[in-house]
Parts: C-alpha cells; sequence; structure tokens
C-alpha cells in the first residue's frame, strides 16, 4: 500500500503565503504524477496543480503566478508554495499520487489520495 501524509494548512490573512507539503511511503516503483487538488464548500474537487513524470507542471488557471508546485529528487515528495493567498483560494487541498505499484504478483498503477489538510484565507 502507498500512504500520502500532507503537512502545512492553516489560516492565513490574504496577500500572506503557506507551504503545503506531502510524503508518499509504500511499495512504489515509479511515479507517473503527483499533484494537489482542492475542494471549497459546495464544490467540486479541481486540479490545483500537477507535475507528471518528465513534463512541465501545469496549473489550475486562476493560481497561475501565485502557487509552484515542485517535488524532490527521488519523486517521493511534493510540495505546493502558496503566495499572495485569495479568500477564494480557502477550501480543503489533497495531495494525489498516481504511481506504479510493485506487488508480488505484478506492477500496477494506482491512485492515492491524501488526507486533506484546510487552508483558510481570511481577515
Amino acid at each position: 500500500q502507498v500512504v500520502l501524509v500532507e503537512s502545512g494548512g492553516g489560516l492565513v490573512q490574504p496577500g500572506g503565503s503557506l507551504r503545503l507539503s506531502c510524503a508518499a511511503s509504500g511499495s512504489i516503483f515509479s511515479v507517473k504524477s503527483m499533484g494537489w487538488y482542492r475542494q471549497a464548500p459546495g464544490k467540486q474537487r479541481e486540479l490545483v496543480a500537477a507535475v507528471p513524470k518528465g513534463a512541465s507542471a501545469h496549473y489550475l488557471d486562476s493560481v497561475k503566478g501565485r502557487f509552484t508546485i515542485s517535488t524532490n529528487d527521488d519523486e517521493r515528495t511534493v510540495a505546493l508554495q502558496m503566495n499572495s493567498l485569495r479568500p477564494e483560494d480557502t477550501a480543503v487541498y489533497f495531495c494525489n499520487a498516481d504511481v506504479i505499484v510493485d506487488t508480488p504478483t505484478a506492477y500496477l498503477r494506482q491512485n492515492y489520495w491524501g488526507q486533506g489538510t484546510q487552508v483558510t484565507v481570511s481577515s
């Protein structure tokens, strides 16, 4: 199994910054993509940013220029630096990992979610 552990959420004033981190552990053979999604109350979960292996990061239009996603060399850790935060960025943020897992019988492509971390932007 693969476990994603997130950290870094909290309360911040408009214009402030937060950094989210997510570490993946378990029987990961390789990483296809890691990213961050968010879900605000009453809204659908949406992709905020993602880094496909071997490709450039892509972002939700509303966060371009304000958020930056990055991964460690081992691709098992993903961070989201969020600057110039706005009240509309308030949501639960979820880490996501699209990976190939090593099982006793086969390599399987699986998708995993973190538990979610609350980000609240308010004065």
